[in-house]
């Protein structure tokens, strides 16, 4: 059986998740990183992304959509995020309505000419929404 360390998931509103991980993958402000027991230390800022978790003895993967945050890894993995949510717990119906607005959106107004505050806001929405809507599919995620 592979190395194994601890992993905490928190929200705003809740502990997310808890237990025995061997394989951590997410996706920080360079990319998508894996993280093992073992690993250096490390805190690294996340981006709007799917989460995927190798749990101790488990062939499968669990994917969560999580938005934004940081993961600092230790002895231990914590990552703290605004949200985080399991396919089960995503709106498909809420999130496609969501992504319908921010194009519509797009497609009416340009960068240049646009607050970038409020051009902000819509990128996100629809960066969580394409998300929240691949997780509750499966993930995007290739696993080999």
């Amino acid at each position: 059986m592979a190395k194994t360390l601890r992993l905490e998931i928190v929200t705003p509103e809740r502990l997310f998740y808890q237990g025995e991980v061997e394989l951590v993958i997410v996706r920080t402000l360079a990319g998508d990183e894996g993280f093992m027991a073992n690993h250096m230390w490390a805190c690294k800022l996340l981006d709007i992304g799917e989460l995927w978790i190798k749990e101790a003895g488990s062939k499968d993967y669990r994917v969560a959509a999580i938005s934004g945050g940081f993961i600092d890894v230790k002895d231990e993995i914590i990552i703290f995020t605004d949200a985080a949510e399991w396919p089960e717990e995503v709106d498909m119906e809420l999130n496609m309505s969501r992504k319908d607005i921010a194009e519509k959106f797009f497609s009416t107004h340009t960068e240049k000419d646009t607050d970038t505050e409020e051009w902000n806001r819509f990128k996100v929405s629809l960066t969580q929404s394409i998300t929240r809507m691949n997780v509750a599919q499966g993930g995007r995620l290739k696993r080999r």
